[in-house]
């Protein structure tokens, strides 16, 4: 298995306070990319949210390919929005990249 990073894009569509926010930083932090020497170097937070309400969520997720790994975060980050209440037309998801591999090389 090997740790991937990986990066999920969105839209909040609706208005989405700071609590949700916080509350959904929450949800995403079992799979914090802090957790990877690339997380640590690189100061990945696993949620960015610009002015324009894009957002980015960045995940790590073990995996033995780098599609399991998308497909894995993709749902991570999906669980993620509906635990604070987003679904997929208050918070779109775009496709999910691999952005970083920690294999332990």
């Amino acid at each position: 298995m090997t740790t991937y990073v990986i990066t999920v894009p969105g839209t909040f569509t609706a208005g989405v306070g700071h609590d949700a926010r916080v509350r959904l930083g929450r949800a995403l932090r079992p799979a914090d990319p802090h957790r990877t020497r690339m997380g640590d170097a690189q100061d990945l937070d696993p949620l960015t949210v610009n002015e324009d309400d894009t957002f980015t969520i960045r995940l790590a997720v073990e995996a033995d390919s780098a599609t399991h790994a998308e497909e894995d975060a993709r749902r991570l980050a999906d669980s993620a929005l509906h635990d604070v209440g987003l679904d997929e037309t208050s918070a779109p998801l775009g496709p999910a990249v691999v952005t970083g591999i920690d294999s332990g090389i």
